[in-house]
């Protein structure tokens, strides 16, 4: 067999498709090896989601210490580990500081660009790219290979074949279609005997069963100052505190899609997941039910929770909506409530609706970090990068952060496999 650095299909151009973060990624490590890249997507312009991510505020990354970032990627958090070994959150910023981009970091700890906005990395980075010598083919939408193993493309003047030396998979989840990431790779990759885990939302709303009452006073209404607490598999509780929204149809925002992947994986066919909420997490349940039993004379029960908690709006309709009439008399029953008021999610909002997805390819199923970094065992010479990967992380940076670091460590899985380092002339066939 030809050594790869002479064997004439893997001197053609190196393939990137997906202009998210983690192609873009790929693309500039390839590009500055001195290796041609042609870079395609499917839509007109790269980086979509990237730009409506930045829309709200640019969270690049997060500045916790590193053991703290990894545990956000729970299960797979050794995986994560690997991608980030040589790319840190701290080099992301040292990265787009070198693009010209100040970083600050938030009273939260979440990592921002200090003019909060995704467009002028985007223009700063595509300028790089540009300036190393990729080319951009856009509408070209990926549909496979063909039989001579060149990858296919639909584009408006119509489909097209093209030879690639390797090819860089980042297509994206399942979320957000309208911006590209639609999840119609799978088929292709299970085609070639990729063994692949169904795409499900992440950082999502779930469904809840509201009364017709409830749904016309609450949804759109914040609940501010909120813990909430999810029971895992094992038994464990996991409590965050922070804010939420009724919704129409149930509940979402930051706080719910923290705890998304354990209450969605908490929800059976057959029973919903509990989540509990704590709509005083700074009062002790002694001082609640003190609170509770101070005497009320004339007053109502709502006119007693607001002057004596300050429970009213959306947390005092809340509590009025989850808990029985029997139980709201009895103030031992209503303090527990209040500190631990159980709400039922039926299903998580579908993917579409998601700002991720978990799922896609296993880690399983491709090559070890030592190896080719991610590259396919089914399909030699093609590596995936970014959320089309089987992992997921909360809202913070912690999803684009390793969406870059992937994008990095398949691009120097490619090098390897194009014989750019002795290393791979030894390990090659």
């Amino acid at each position: 067999m030809p050594h790869p650095a002479t064997d004439p299909a893997r001197t053609a151009p190196v393939a990137v498709i997906g202009g998210g973060p983690a192609g873009l990624m790929a693309a500039e490590v390839l590009a500055l090896a001195g290796v041609q890249v042609d870079l395609y997507d499917a839509m007109p312009s790269v980086g979509r989601k990237f730009l409506l991510a930045g829309k709200g505020g640019m969270n690049i990354t997060h500045s916790e210490d590193l053991d703290g970032f990894l545990s956000r990627y729970g299960a797979r958090r050794n995986e994560v580990a690997a991608l980030l070994k040589d790319f840190t959150p701290e080099d992301l910023r040292t990265w787009i500081h070198g693009l010209g981009i100040d970083t600050f970091v938030g009273s939260s700890g979440r990592v921002f660009p200090t003019d909060m906005k995704a467009a002028p990395l985007l223009r700063a980075w595509l300028h790089r790219l540009r300036e190393a010598g990729v080319r951009f083919h856009m509408r070209h939408r990926w549909q496979g290979w063909d039989a001579d193993g060149k990858l296919r493309f639909a584009t408006p003047d119509g489909d097209i074949s093209s030879a690639a030396s390797t090819t860089i998979l980042a297509l994206g989840g399942g979320s957000w279609k309208r911006l590209g990431s639609d999840g119609a790779w799978m088929p292709l990759l299970a085609e070639r005997g990729v063994d692949l885990a169904p795409l499900r939302p992440s950082n999502c709303g779930f469904d809840v069963d509201w009364s017709e009452h409830f749904r016309s006073r609450a949804a759109g209404e914040p609940l501010k100052t909120v813990a909430a607490t999810v029971i895992l598999g094992d038994g464990t509780p996991l409590r965050r505190q922070g804010e939420c929204i009724i919704t129409d149809t149930g509940i979402e925002g930051g706080l719910i899609y923290a705890l998304s992947a354990p209450l969605r994986d908490a929800i059976t066919p057959s029973a919903p997941a509990t989540l509990y909420l704590d709509l005083l997490p700074d009062w002790l349940p002694a001082r609640v039910l003190s609170e509770l039993q101070h005497p009320r004379g004339a007053r109502s029960m709502s006119s007693h929770l607001q002057s004596r908690l300050k429970l009213k709006g959306a947390k005092a309709a809340l509590l009025r909506e989850c808990t029985s009439a029997e139980d709201f008399q009895d103030m031992h029953k209503l303090a527990q409530a209040i500190k631990e008021l159980p709400v039922k999610l039926r299903a998580p909002r579908p993917i579409d609706e998601a700002i991720s997805s978990a799922g896609g390819v296993p880690f399983e199923a491709m090559q070890d970090a030592d190896e080719h970094h991610l590259m396919l065992r089914q399909s030699p010479g093609v590596f995936c990068a970014g959320e089309m990967l089987d992992w997921e992380a909360p809202t913070g940076g912690y999803l684009l952060t390793a969406c870059f670091a992937s994008g990095r460590k398949a691009a120097q899985g490619a090098l390897r496999w194009l014989g750019d380092t002795p290393a791979a002339q030894e390990n090659t066939p």
